[in-house]
C-alpha cells in the first residue's frame, strides 16, 4: 500500500501544478470609467494600488489635463485632499458667471489610521467632474506622483500605454454617447477607443487548428484526464487484491 500512496502523492502533486495559475501583472493607477463623452457630468475613481513589500501609499498628487473649471472630491476616510487652482489667460463665461480659474491638480495625503493602502492593495478617490466639451476624440492623461512610506517615488506620467509607468487617462468621446468602461490597456483606453469599436473574435473556421493557447489547455485537460484514469485503476486492483487476500 505504500507505493500506492506514494503514487497517489504525486499524482496530486502533478494536478496542483497543472491547475496552478501563473502570477498576476504589476497593477496601474487608473481612471474608472475610462471612456466619457464630452461636456458630461461623470464621477472618476482614481485607483490607486499598493506595490512596495513593507511598506504604504503616504501620498498621491495627480495633476488636472487643461479645461476643468471645476472639481468635487468624496471625503476619503484616512486621507486629506487638497485642490489646487491656476489662473485662466483668458476667463471664459460659463452659465452667466465670469471664471478665471481652472483645476490643476488635487494632493491626497494619508493621516491614518483608516484607509491604508499596503502592498496588494488599493484604494479608490472619487472626483465629481464636468468633461471639458472642446475634448472629444482625445485621450486626457492625468499625470500621477505617488509616494510611499520608505520613499519610494514612482511617476506615473509616461505618455505611451505600454511604458512601465503611463499616465493614467480618460478617453473623451462625442457629446450625447455613453459613459463606459473599455477593456484596454490598464492605464486606459487609446484615443478615440469605445466599446463599440472594439471587434469580437472571429468564429473558427470550420476544420481550423486550435490556437497555441487553446491546445495547452487541451494537454492539461488530457493530462488531467489521464492522471484520474490511472488513479481509478490503482484503486480498482488494489480492492480487487484485497478481495482475493479474505
Amino acid at each position: 500500500m505504500r507505493s500506492m500512496r506514494t503514487t497517489l502523492a504525486l499524482l496530486a502533486t502533478t494536478g496542483g501544478v497543472l491547475l496552478a495559475a501563473p502570477a498576476g501583472a504589476q497593477a496601474h493607477i487608473s481612471l474608472h470609467p475610462n471612456t466619457i463623452p464630452a461636456g458630461a457630468f461623470a464621477t472618476l475613481d482614481v485607483r490607486v494600488p499598493g506595490e512596495q513589500e513593507g511598506a504604504y501609499v503616504t501620498k498621491v498628487d495627480t495633476l488636472f489635463p487643461q479645461g476643468f473649471t471645476g472639481v468635487d472630491y468624496e471625503n476619503v476616510p484616512g486621507w486629506t485632499a487638497r485642490v489646487i487652482e491656476a489662473k485662466l489667460a483668458t476667463p471664459i463665461k460659463e452659465d452667466g458667471e465670469t471664471i478665471d480659474t481652472e483645476v490643476s491638480q488635487i494632493l491626497w495625503t494619508w493621516t491614518g489610521p483608516l484607509g491604508k493602502v499596503s502592498n496588494g492593495q488599493f484604494i479608490n478617490f472619487p472626483l465629481s467632474v464636468a468633461i471639458p466639451a472642446d475634448a472629444a476624440g482625445r485621450a486626457l492623461e492625468f499625470r500621477t506622483v505617488q509616494t510611499y512610506s520608505n520613499g519610494e517615488v514612482v511617476h506615473w506620467i509616461a505618455p505611451e500605454l505600454t511604458a512601465e509607468h503611463p499616465a493614467p487617462r480618460i478617453n473623451v468621446t462625442a457629446k450625447g454617447g455613453a459613459i463606459e468602461e473599455v477593456a484596454g490597456d490598464e492605464a486606459g483606453p487609446t484615443a478615440g477607443e469605445t466599446a463599440t469599436s472594439q471587434s469580437p473574435p472571429a468564429p473558427a473556421a470550420p476544420g481550423a487548428q486550435p490556437s497555441a493557447g487553446a491546445s495547452k489547455g487541451l494537454g492539461i485537460a488530457a493530462l488531467i484526464l489521464g492522471a484520474l484514469g490511472l488513479l481509478a485503476g490503482l484503486l480498482a486492483l488494489a480492492t480487487a487484491r484485497r478481495a482475493r487476500a479474505t
